[in-house]
């Protein structure tokens, strides 16, 4: 309960980054329509750090929501909620009970190794984007969980970097004009595979200021013809696979990759992400 008029406090509490527990937390509230004021606290690991919480709880009103995997943490948290007339929710110990229940063995209760986990994917993701950029390795693209396939320009690299970043495994393709793919992109879910496309006046923008950067030569790539015949090409060749394109014409890349990761796994998917930290 909170005072009349003032917000609703929900403090998301983890002995992680709290990620986790805010996401669940946000994702309850599109089911209401009142404003709720959602609160952070990570590297929640002492008893000390509970109390001081949940005495900042219960000025606030505020329910507490907590993924502490520690026994003791968590008994903490419930006798600290008590003491203080405040609410808890413990969303990891009766999943952590049920699990130990079915594997015949204690959870290891150490705090981040969530975290950890998912630092490394993102490490191994991000090195495998580097090594599958503008189709170098391309034997290995069964791997892959996403390849990009695009006429030079259309923002195969950036895009590639940031899904990486949010743990999923990308490679990336270029197309150029009357040039054969790599037979590999035909035997891949077709899924998996997505077109790039840009606006050829846009792309032709881009490959210009591009050139007067690198190279004082007039070169066709930057020539507006050239580019319509070469983006008519790369459309042609996704619609004979079967691939989704997607549109990069002045769209973030933070879209794109939403686009993207919804295309591939057939639902919406926040900002690409594919792994969340607690």
């Amino acid at each position: 309960m909170t005072v009349r008029g003032a917000p609703f406090v929900i403090f998301a509490v983890s002995d992680g980054t709290g990620t986790t527990a805010e996401r669940v937390i946000r994702a309850a509230l599109t089911q209401f329509p009142q404003d709720v004021e959602v609160h952070r606290f990570g590297s929640v690991r002492t008893v000390e750090q509970i109390q001081r919480v949940v005495r900042e709880a219960a000025r606030a009103r505020a329910l507490v929501v907590h993924t502490l995997v520690s026994a003791d943490l968590r008994q903490a948290m419930f006798e600290e909620g008590r003491r203080h007339h405040v609410q808890t929710l413990d969303l990891m110990g009766p999943l952590l009970e049920r699990v130990s229940d079915l594997l015949g063995t204690p959870p290891l209760a150490q705090p981040g190794l969530y975290w950890m986990e998912d630092f490394n994917r993102r490490i191994e993701a991000v090195d495998f984007a580097l090594r599958h950029d503008d189709g170098r390795n391309t034997e290995e693209l069964a791997h892959a969980e996403i390849v990009l396939v695009g006429v030079s320009r259309t923002g195969k690299t950036p895009l590639s970097i940031y899904l990486a970043y949010r743990g999923w495994l990308v490679g990336n393709v270029p197309v150029v004009l009357e040039v054969n793919l790599p037979p590999i992109l035909s035997r891949l879910p077709r899924e998996r595979v997505i077109g790039l496309t840009v606006d050829p006046v846009r792309l032709a923008q881009l490959r210009q200021a591009r050139l007067r950067r690198i190279s004082p030569v007039v070169s066709e790539y930057a020539d507006l013809r050239y580019i319509r015949a070469e983006v008519a090409y790369a459309l042609d060749l996704f619609h004979r696979h079967g691939w989704s394109v997607v549109d990069m014409t002045s769209k973030p890349v933070e879209e794109a990759a939403a686009e993207v990761v919804a295309l591939v796994t057939g639902h919406p998917a926040g900002q690409g992400e594919k792994n969340g930290t607690r």
